[in-house]
């Protein structure tokens, strides 16, 4: 499964939210049979989330489509109980295609008429990178909260220009960190590190290949200009889960490095970046991310995630487990007692979704505050900045 059809999928199991608590004991489970070690009958993850808002209560717009996650992204506020009324693309084709998966949706003639609406609480949007801060901007000076693909900037500027307008507006700024907020892995490793199951977190190491399809991807993807460069894109990703593991406000940049050592014929793409950061909580956090994935990967990246404690580790296969089972969401533990496997798949369920609607209908910062999602987009421009070139 590509990362395209993959992040549609995983959106499409995404239910609201719950208020129980995170881990419960769980009865005795049975190997699997087919390599993958049996399910940890410690700590199994809370129930599901539930939609708990009344239908049309929060209605929402898409506007530019540029990326396909945004098909991921409107699937995820449905599920979480959203009423996806609009859509604003230039593009026909484009057009078209969302609407066969989106049929409820009515074409707007712009993105003022969407702004227009008063019913609209929220603009979902995967636009080309390079613009996406200045349409966030225009969407919350017309009092919608925003919702963008990451990565949300490629200019400190652009940053700047959304911190001030948000603090103004008093409109939120919402990112699309998929590979946490949409591995259901990458949730419960969050609630067991909250849970103090590992105790306190002292390093992370975040490893986010991908699969290029150099034929598949539209022009902007290899301009680096409008893409941002590969330590603020996908790397992004990284500084998020980051700050959410190491439950860190601040982090500095030690190292960075990127390079483009496979593919001459597209000089500004950079198909290699690692970077190095320190938490002001003491924590440590290596990162690799690339466009490496061989075609013998039967997804379309090996997503890994190693987070150290004083009292335990976590590994975290997301996509896949290689040679194994090439099914998503595997987690490992081994704690003060003994080693666990967890199968997160379809168990965990996407909580930030529920919670994102129910912070933009109450003005609550429950999901994930504006002061993370803002640093977080500071940690990848920084380490995009600070980049030294390897090839």
């Amino acid at each position: 499964m590509n990362r395209r059809n993959f992040l549609t999928h995983a959106a499409g199991a995404v239910a609201a939210g719950s208020m129980f608590p995170p881990l419960a004991l769980g009865a005795a489970a049975a190997a699997t049979g087919s390599g993958t070690p049996a399910p940890s009958t410690k700590y199994v993850p809370r129930p599901k989330p539930v939609v708990k808002i009344k239908p049309g209560e929060f209605v929402f717009a898409a506007a530019h489509l540029d990326h396909s996650h945004i098909n991921g992204q409107c699937s995820s506020l449905i599920e979480a109980g959203g009423n996806l009324k609009w859509v604003f693309e230039p593009d026909a084709a484009a057009r078209a295609d969302f609407q066969k998966k989106f049929p409820q949706t009515k074409v707007a003639r712009s993105l003022d008429e969407i702004l227009a609406d008063p019913e609209v609480k929220m603009v979902a949007a995967a636009a080309v990178p390079n613009v996406r801060g200045p349409i966030g901007c225009r969407v919350m000076e017309a009092g919608k909260d925003y919702f963008t693909d990451k990565t949300p900037f490629t200019t400190m500027a652009q940053l700047d220009q959304a911190k001030a307008v948000a603090a103004r507006t008093g409109r939120k700024y919402f990112v699309n960190f998929s590979e946490r907020l949409s591995s259901e892995t990458a949730m419960f490793a969050t609630d067991l590190i909250n849970d103090g199951v590992i105790g306190k977190v002292v390093s992370v190491v975040g490893l986010g290949p991908h699969r290029l399809g150099l034929h598949t991807r539209p022009a902007w993807f290899f301009e680096k200009e409008k893409y941002g460069g590969i330590l603020c894109d996908i790397g992004s990703h990284q500084c998020e889960a980051f700050l959410a593991y190491a439950n860190a406000t601040d982090a500095t940049v030690v190292h960075a490095a990127v390079g483009n050592f496979a593919n001459p014929a597209t000089p500004d793409l950079e198909d290699f970046g690692e970077a190095t950061f320190v938490a002001n909580t003491g924590a440590s956090n290596q990162i690799r991310v690339d466009w490496y994935t061989p075609d013998g990967l039967s997804t379309w990246g090996d997503g890994r995630t190693f987070i150290l404690g004083t009292k335990g580790y976590l590994e975290m296969r997301k996509y896949v487990d290689v040679a194994r089972a090439k099914t998503a969401n595997h987690l490992y533990l081994v704690d003060g007692e003994k080693e666990h496997y967890f199968d997160c798949n379809g168990r965990v369920g996407y909580r930030f979704f529920y919670q994102m609607i129910d912070d933009c209908l109450h003005r609550t910062e429950t999901a994930m505050t504006q002061a993370h999602i803002f640093k977080a987009a500071e940690l990848c421009l920084k380490a995009q900045m600070a980049a030294k070139k390897l090839t």
